[in-house]
């Protein structure tokens, strides 16, 4: 891994970005084993700071901030890749290097796909400044007007003159010139950078095996420690024994926190034998007599009970002359973080200094002033690489337990999630019940859409008093595009003890394989085809009814999407038997993405996913390879779901511990994937979740088109498919 060293105070302000952190994580040169005497190879050429995200060497080499943590979806380069542009800089000698917590870098926290769409301005503004205090330094050192000269690649020229300057030669003076507010920025026909496929800066690391994540952090005297917790829901320790456990050899110090019981020890396995060795006793509390059947039956019971979120259109005064009817069911959803979660803490009196790899940074800053009671300068929070698990980092209850345990030793610790914490003691995607009526007149032609669901949800999870829960659950329904005379969407909360967070694309998941399957389904009712039917849904489609907060998906870029993803799937092609092809189209955050999905089922109902095209309209693509890389990685995702998650609750515990009984896609099980992107000039849309909602509905009409069976409740079950 890359060597982590400390920094002087003088290195630190050399660097400036790491001047908040005490630390630097992977700046070093290529090959480098381990630190040099002396400075580094960025220090040997003195920095200079143009602004927060940007230092220039003498030598010419740019380094630029990442001020989002990064969990894979790339923005450690696309980030870097608006500022870059912006800059003029030349991509070959720009360099990246995650910022520590900061307020000056802005907000730092990542949900929602929005990392690149929120910064698109900020980071371009933020080069564009830079590069206009170049030319300005080259420009008073030639005695010449600054609009005579232009920059490009990381060199200002003087075209009258044919003066030349790196940028390297011009950063002492640059660095000294008061800031502009604003510098004009480029047209998009003038990007050489942004709109180009560029390798992720942090794959050379990650492919050697020295890229740092938070599990890899060490810091010298660092003890290692894990939390015995209530294995039900909300409980808490009536009391415990820690004579065993302290006489494991290595196990220093046992001690309640809010928690649980931490075992602190030499080592992580240590301390986990040390956990196994307690003595616990715990009150249980209500989420005891909770079980998946109870759960279940709740929401049954609240579909009665549903409120009506929209409403377009009127009712046939007659009633339909044919009603089809589905009920659709979707369980908890783990995380299942590939990398352990963890945190390392080095609390002292008067400061600390934490090391999480978190979404939600400033959380975690705010918990740490809080617990410790320090302020805010006195905090110092750095972020490793996250491996994974999207929308688990935004929950830091990793981080706070570390703070805890830190506070209680004074010296530095790492606490540890192992893979059994992680997914028993998760944050859940909601587990959810649908039911779905479709009217058809007496032409089959769909007159009516009513879609009722009910679920515990994360919104209700964080604030059981909110009056409402139905916030973080409707998105992929309540907006759902197609043109029906008359819509009716309704949502019941379903209270529960199960702990709720954000699963990658949250609700437009669930959402989008009930919508997506039922479309499928009026098409076999009404002997249509599911591609034709999806286009003449969409036909002049005027979606009314939403309430003022929910974006209306525009049903030309589904269109678009769809009749890309068809043609280059060779929809219509004859498929050999017991072998299908099934399609699916879902909007969110910002963003278009169809999705076909070919598929082989054997007689024992084995189903081997062969082939998945994907064709994705996501407005501008900044970095059209990792657009890709995002869709690739969601469809990954969204399999694993339909295919091998559930979440099962049994007296208010978890019954999976690891991926023998929560098992993921394995590589053999990866189907081939092409993405094509529609490059528009349209306001920029959110990658990072946008390819999941797709992929199970567009596997389970491709199972349908194959067996002629449907499937109604996920996961998906070889012996419901069987022959």
């Amino acid at each position: 891994m890359n060597r982590i060293h400390r920094l002087t105070r003088r290195e630190a302000l050399q660097l400036g970005f790491g001047s908040a952190a005490g630390l630097v994580l992977g700046v070093r040169t290529e090959g480098q084993t381990k630190r040099p005497a002396g400075k580094t190879a960025l220090q040997a050429s003195a920095l200079h700071s143009l602004g927060a995200f940007v230092q220039i060497t003498t030598q010419g080499d740019v380094l630029i901030a990442c001020s989002r943590p990064d969990s894979g979806q790339g923005v450690r380069t696309s980030l870097a890749m608006l500022v870059a542009e912006e800059l003029d800089a030349d991509w070959t000698r720009t360099r990246v290097i995650q910022a520590p917590f900061d307020r000056k870098y802005g907000p730092m926290d990542v949900a929602g796909s929005s990392s690149v769409r929120s910064r698109w301005t900020a980071l371009r503004q933020a080069g564009a400044v830079g590069r206009s205090l170049l030319v300005e330094a080259a420009a008073k050192q030639w005695s010449v007007n600054a609009s005579e000269c232009t920059a490009s690649r990381g060199v200002v020229t003087h075209p009258p003159s044919l003066r030349k300057a790196q940028y390297g030669q011009l950063v002492a003076g640059a660095s000294k010139l008061p800031a502009p507010q604003s510098a004009p920025l480029k047209k998009a026909s003038e990007f050489h950078i942004i709109g180009k496929s560029k390798r992720a800066v942090d794959t050379p690391a990650k492919v050697r095996g020295t890229a740092v994540f938070g599990m890899d952090v060490r810091v010298p005297g660092m003890l290692y420690a894990v939390v015995a917790r209530c294995p039900v829901f909300g409980g808490k320790v009536a009391k415990f024994k820690p004579d065993a456990a302290l006489k494991v050899k290595g196990v220093q110090q046992v001690f309640e926190i809010p928690s649980g019981i931490a075992v602190v020890a030499d080592n992580t396995w240590t301390a986990a034998r040390g956990r196994d060795a307690l003595e616990v006793e715990w009150h249980e509390g209500l989420a005891a007599a909770e079980s998946s059947a109870s759960i279940r039956a709740g929401c049954v019971n609240a579909l009665a009970e549903a409120k009506t979120l929209r409403t377009s259109g009127s009712a046939p005064a007659s009633g339909p002359n044919t009603l089809l009817e589905a009920v659709y069911e979707v369980p908890f959803q783990a995380h299942a973080a590939l990398e352990p979660l963890s945190c390392t803490v080095d609390v002292r009196p008067d400061r600390c200094e934490i090391w999480a790899s978190t979404q939600f940074p400033s959380t975690v800053h705010a918990d740490a002033c809080r617990l410790l009671n320090l302020p805010k300068e006195a905090v110092k929070l750095n972020i490793p690489l996250l491996g994974g698990a999207f929308g688990r980092g935004t929950n830091s209850n990793f981080a706070s337990e570390a703070l805890e345990v830190g506070k209680r030793l004074g010296k530095p610790v790492k606490v540890v999630h192992m893979r059994e914490d992680d997914i028993r003691h998760d944050y859940y995607r909601p587990a959810s019940l649908h039911k779905v009526s479709v009217g058809l007149d007496a032409d089959s032609k769909p007159v009516s859409w009513t879609h009722t669901f009910a679920s515990p949800s994360i919104w209700g999870y964080y604030d059981p008093k909110t009056p409402m829960p139905q916030m973080t659950e409707t998105d992929g329904a309540i907006d759902m595009p197609y043109a029906f005379p008359h819509v009716q969407v309704k949502y019941a909360y379903v209270p529960s003890g199960v702990p709720r967070g954000f699963w990658r694309s949250v609700a437009h998941t669930p959402n989008a394989w009930v919508v997506e399957c039922m479309i499928d389904e009026i098409a076999a009712a009404t002997k249509q085809d599911p591609l034709r039917l999806r286009l003449d849904l969409l036909t002049g489609a005027e979606i009314t009814g939403l309430p003022p907060f929910v974006q209306k998906p525009d049903a030309k870029r589904l269109r678009s999407v769809l009749e890309l993803a068809s043609d280059k799937a060779n929809w219509g092609r004859p498929m050999p038997p017991r072998s299908g092809r099934g399609i699916a189209v879902h909007a969110s955050f910002g963003s278009y993405c169809a999705q076909v999905a070919e598929v082989a089922v054997d007689n024992d109902g084995n189903v081997k996913v062969t082939r998945f095209v994907c064709a994705i309209d996501c407005g501008f693509a900044v970095n059209p390879d990792g657009v890709r890389a995002q869709m690739e990685g969601g469809i990954a995702f969204g399999l694993t779901a339909a295919l091998k998650g559930a979440i099962t609750i049994d007296q208010g515990r978890v019954k999976q511990s690891n991926f023998h009984d929560y098992p993921m896609l394995r590589i053999n099980e990866m189907p081939a994937v092409e993405v094509h992107l529609i490059q528009g000039s349209e306001e920029l849309g959110g990658v990072g979740e946008t390819g999941v909602p797709p992929a199970a509905p567009a596997l389970c009409n491709a199972i349908f088109s194959a067996t002629g069976k449907r499937v109604r409740k996920l996961p998906i079950r070889t012996r419901d498919l069987r022959v």
